[in-house]
This record gives C-alpha cells, sequence and structure tokens, in this order.
C-alpha cells in the first residue's frame, strides 16, 4: 500500500459556469439588499447618491455615485465606524470593487455586533 496522494482529498474546483456574475454595472443592490433588510435607515439624495446609518447609530455607509470628491479620490462607497469601546475607523471601496464584495464585508461587521 502506498502512502502518497492516496490519502489526500481531491480537490473541489467549481466549473467556471457555476461561478455567478458579480455586478459588472457597479449598482448598489446588493448593499442596500442586505442593509434593508437589517433595518438599517436608508436616505437617497437628489444627487442619486444614498446615505445608510445602521440601527444602532454607529456605522455609515454612503454610496456616492455622483460625488465629485469621492470621483476624484476613485471611491464609490464609504464605510465609517464609531465602535463603542476603540477608535473610529473608515474603509473606502474604489470604482471597481464589485457590490457584492462590500456587502459582503458590510455583512461580516454586522455579525460581529461589538465592531
Amino acid at each position: 500500500m502506498s502512502t502518497s496522494t492516496n490519502l489526500l482529498p481531491a480537490p473541489v474546483r467549481p466549473a467556471v459556469q457555476e461561478r455567478g456574475r458579480l455586478s459588472p454595472d457597479h449598482g448598489a443592490e446588493p448593499v442596500l439588499s442586505l442593509l434593508d433588510g437589517l433595518g438599517w435607515t436608508i436616505v437617497d439624495t437628489p444627487e442619486a447618491n444614498l446615505h445608510c446609518t445602521s440601527p444602532d447609530g454607529r456605522v455609515y455607509v454612503g454610496w456616492l455615485p455622483e460625488d465629485p470628491g469621492a470621483w476624484q479620490r476613485g471611491i464609490v462607497w464609504r464605510v465609517h465606524v464609531r465602535p463603542a469601546d476603540a477608535a473610529a475607523w473608515s474603509q473606502e471601496f474604489g470604482t471597481h470593487t464589485p457590490s457584492e464584495a462590500v456587502a459582503g464585508s458590510l455583512a461580516a461587521l454586522a455579525a460581529n455586533p461589538s465592531r
């Protein structure tokens, strides 16, 4: 009996056709669906930007497709977190970041209420 690769599990690789496509249009829907489901306040502006606040008021998410300052810096998403027991921090996501990636980051943040 050989102890080589016979005992190792076979790698699992999904077929290309099984992989979903990420948002090519940079739409906000994956993030907005998540935040709406979590009970966040979502406010839109006449300029088509969106400002979202967590129920406890400690997290702000801005979708800023029409904010000139954001575009000059190459961002479209801004997240600002004010934890109860730590220093505030921010994260910005660029125009090429899929909305699903932003939603995943926010889902992980929401799963840890202590932030």
